[in-house]
């Protein structure tokens, strides 16, 4: 059985969870989030403790299972507190600074790169070397991020690029004379 399927889910105190044929609407401080799961999954919700059950332990039912569970965990997380991924801007030159509801990007290129965000996503420029995006869907928030991020992505040699906050770059030596 699915360890993540299996796991409850605890909803937190202002968030309310509404389930009409499977299209789960989650409303909290921070927004709402609607999304339609697969109607085979069964979604319940009692005392504020959600639990997703399959009806078969076949290979797809399987794979749902855990799917839904944690969809529902990141929709519920994100009303409630939001997400958030930072962004650090290494090299000489490159820079980030927001134009009204664009951020426009210098990374060694020979013009800069705007990038616009969507509904619902916050992009923040608290720094000329820091892009930090906001939002209540995990998953658009990842997509901006990764868009940023392919912009110039850190190259192996000198660690130059955009990167996520934290992330390891595995250096490479370079070449050697004879």
């Amino acid at each position: 059985m699915s360890r993540v399927g299996k796991k409850i889910l605890e909803i937190p105190a202002g968030v309310e969870f509404k389930n009409e044929n499977n299209t789960v609407t989650v409303k909290g401080p921070k927004g709402e989030l609607t999304r339609t799961f697969h109607q085979d999954m069964v979604i319940k919700v009692e005392e504020n403790v959600l639990t997703v059950e399959r009806p078969t332990d076949s290979k797809e039912h399987r794979a749902l299972h855990g799917t839904t569970r944690s969809i529902l965990g990141n929709m519920v997380q994100g009303v409630h507190a939001g997400y958030e991924k930072a962004l650090e801007i290494i090299g000489v030159g490159y820079r980030a600074t927001k134009q009204g509801n664009k951020v426009v990007v210098n990374a060694g290129y020979s013009h800069p790169v705007e990038v616009e965000h969507r509904d619902g996503i916050e992009i923040e420029v608290p720094s000329n070397t820091r892009v930090v995006v906001k939002g209540i869907d995990k998953e658009a928030v990842g997509a901006v991020a990764a868009n940023i991020r392919a912009i110039r992505p850190p190259e192996p040699y000198k660690g130059k690029g955009i990167r996520y906050e934290g992330e390891f770059v595995r250096r490479k030596e370079g070449k050697t004379a004879k």
